[in-house]
């Protein structure tokens, strides 16, 4: 066997190692909520309103309301987040102020959660008087999610071949129709995984939503986007510490619940990643 071979068989190896590790810890804390908590899962349990001090009934308000917050974030964060990144790529001068823009913006996705939250409490709740509310809560879960998608969104945007943009131009296309007919529809599986890895970190997180939409105990569903709502991180989170005497199988099955609502989301990035793919003619 060759150095060069030998080599490659150790890098091989390491990487192997270090996905392993990275891997196995996920299955087996996944591996373990399934255990202790499939047993409490049910039709009853995603489908009715919790009952008697949430200790019985289900999770149903508090799955529609991790729902609609995941919606209001995708419709305030999505045409922003997107639309800044065309700006920075396709048509910002390289300059300082445009290179300390992308500085910030990446700064900014390493910001604590807790930090959006207190912000957002500040602003939407207390300054613009939202309330704690759906409107809140999803604004707050906005801004923290723009980083996250304009980041993807520019590097899958950066990684459109220049020559696709040189043609269109030398064909007559304005800048606009270039980069809406050619590098938007070729960029389009990053965006959608970006876009995917941000709504599925703001639809499991706790802090933003604390001080700006979630509530404690509501056993119905709200009827604007001005009222409180109960959602799962905040749900899971009450139960596992405020709530006495809580069977642990009922805190397990709500992470369970969460989990999988995550992963449908990312089964849908997938399957609409694979729609885009298979539409490229080039």
């Amino acid at each position: 066997m060759t150095a060069a071979k030998i080599r490659q068989t150790v890098a091989f190896a390491i990487l192997g190692l270090i996905a392993f590790l990275v891997v196995v810890p996920i299955v087996l804390i996944i591996a373990y909520i399934f255990k202790n908590g499939i047993s409490a899962v049910s039709w009853e349990f995603i489908s009715q309103n919790p009952r008697n001090g949430m200790k019985e009934g289900g999770i149903f308000p508090a799955i529609i309301g991790t729902m609609l917050l995941i919606t209001g974030t995708m419709i305030c964060s999505l045409p922003v987040g997107i639309l800044s990144a065309v700006y920075l790529v396709e048509y910002a001068k390289d300059n300082l102020f445009t290179r300390l823009i992308k500085l910030s913006v990446v700064n900014l996705s390493g910001i604590p959660s807790i930090v959006y939250g207190l912000f957002g409490f500040t602003l939407f709740v207390m300054f613009f008087k939202f309330g704690t509310s759906i409107l809140a809560g999803s604004l707050t879960l906005a801004i923290m999610s723009l980083p996250v998608i304009v980041t993807a969104t520019k590097e899958a945007l950066e990684s459109v071949p220049a020559t696709f943009r040189e043609v269109s131009l030398s064909l007559g296309a304005s800048k606009w129709q270039t980069t809406r007919y050619c590098v938007l529809p070729y960029a389009m599986p990053g965006i959608l995984t970006g876009t995917v890895l941000s709504l599925s970190r703001a639809a499991g997180e706790t802090a933003p939503i604390l001080f700006t939409a979630a509530a404690f105990f509501l056993p119905r569903l709200p009827h604007s986007i001005s009222d409180q709502v109960m959602a799962l991180p905040y749900h899971l989170y009450v139960i596992s510490t405020q709530v006495p005497n809580m069977p642990v199988e009922i805190s397990f099955a709500t992470a369970f619940v969460l989990i999988a609502l995550v992963f449908l989301m990312n089964i849908v990035s997938i399957v609409l990643r694979a729609h885009y793919r298979k539409k490229k003619i080039w």
